[in-house]
């Protein structure tokens, strides 16, 4: 397979994670991040650490600050990496480059992000990824793996209906599936788009926005039951959602989603609260997760959008009510905006689950 030339916007931890692997196997990649990111690129080269410790130095990647330095290619292919608020800045840079783009994967968590893509440059050049990989960014060029186990899903986004355009673009996945797996990115193409990203959301969005209000870690707020049930009525929401949507769970890389949706939706909750703080307490154990990583930073913006946000405005579309989801949503962009009104809510269960008490049918 001839190699490709691949621009990836975003050089944090997924985006360098990726970069390096593909550079490493012998593709063109040109990473895009902040200049304080790219500067330790160009000096040192990128640097991926294994979870033995073994750290493998990739020089032959190049780093720039700016789409513009990137462009033009060719390309073809371009990574979105970047945090989900941080998208439409992505595209319209890419759009004042000049030049159509190629083709563009979305390797972000959340939903809506495809869409964002095929509003600004046509659904023909939209695809879906998820990726499983636990990374973190410990400094600028430094990538740490710190779980053996990772996966890529790839699918075509197809619009709303989420059906495959045609089959140069199954070839295209096909062929890509082969170069990422190739590069020791193990790649699975799924048939369905929506069905792939929102069973990725299922998996994203438990302990996550709680942990993020509350600012303590999932195994830790697993242990309330009040916590516990706020997380299952949260997931139950979203299945309804998907039910209601015609979205189907995926069982992705080790997690049976679709074999435990239906005991999620209705098996008791006495029983699941101790099935779910063991789940996450063992994936995550004390790490924090995304969306308190944002908060603690100060980031200006936060993904709840495209997490909880997404099933509350899906909800809307197909006549779901998801209060659950809305109350985290407005809770977490209520703590972005306001840093200091952090203080109040941090350990405080009594609080958040008196606001669940609140809501309609609770």
């Amino acid at each position: 397979m001839d190699p490709l030339r691949i621009l990836i916007i975003g050089a944090g931890a997924i985006g360098c994670f990726v970069g390096g692997k593909l550079a490493f196997a012998g593709h063109a990649v040109t990473l895009v991040g902040r200049p304080r990111t790219t500067a330790a690129i160009q000096a040192r080269g990128l640097e991926l650490r294994a979870t033995g410790g073994a750290t493998q130095t990739i020089p032959s990647i190049s780093a720039v600050s700016s789409v513009r330095d990137a462009l033009p290619g060719p390309f073809h292919l371009a990574i979105l990496a970047v945090k989900s608020y941080d998208t439409a800045a992505a595209l319209d840079e890419l759009a004042s480059a000049g030049s159509a783009p190629p083709a563009i994967l979305s390797l972000q968590n959340g939903v809506g992000n495809e869409e964002a893509i095929a509003d600004r440059f046509g659904a023909q050049r939209a695809l879906a990824g998820t990726i499983t990989a636990p990374v973190e960014a410990p400094e600028p060029g430094l990538v740490q793996v710190t779980k053996p186990d990772f996966a890529i899903g790839l699918a075509d986004y197809g619009g709303e209906s989420g059906a495959a355009r045609h089959s140069d673009h199954s070839s295209f996945l096909t062929a890509l599936a082969s170069h990422f797996s190739a590069a020791g990115l193990p790649a699975q193409v799924h048939q369905s788009a929506r069905d792939m990203k929102w069973s990725k959301l299922l998996m994203n969005m438990i302990g996550n926005a709680t942990s993020a209000i509350l600012a303590q870690s999932p195994g830790v707020t697993f242990a309330d039951p009040r916590i516990a049930n706020l997380e299952i009525d949260a997931l139950r929401e979203a299945l309804r959602v998907m039910a209601a949507s015609d979205i189907r769970p995926l069982n992705l890389e080790k997690y049976p989603l679709r074999t435990l949706a239906p005991l999620l939706r209705f098996g008791p909750r006495a029983l699941l609260r101790p099935a779910l703080h063991k789940i996450v307490g063992g994936a995550r154990g004390g790490k924090m997760p995304s969306l308190f990583l944002d908060l603690d930073a100060g980031k200006r913006g936060s993904e709840v959008g495209w997490y909880n946000g997404a099933i509350v405005r899906k909800g809307g579309e197909v006549g779901v009510d998801a209060p659950v989801n809305r109350l985290l949503t407005v809770t977490v962009q209520q703590l972005a905006a306001d840093p200091d009104s952090r203080a109040g809510w941090r350990g405080n269960y009594a609080r958040l689950a008196e606001e669940a008490s609140k809501l309609s049918g609770s």
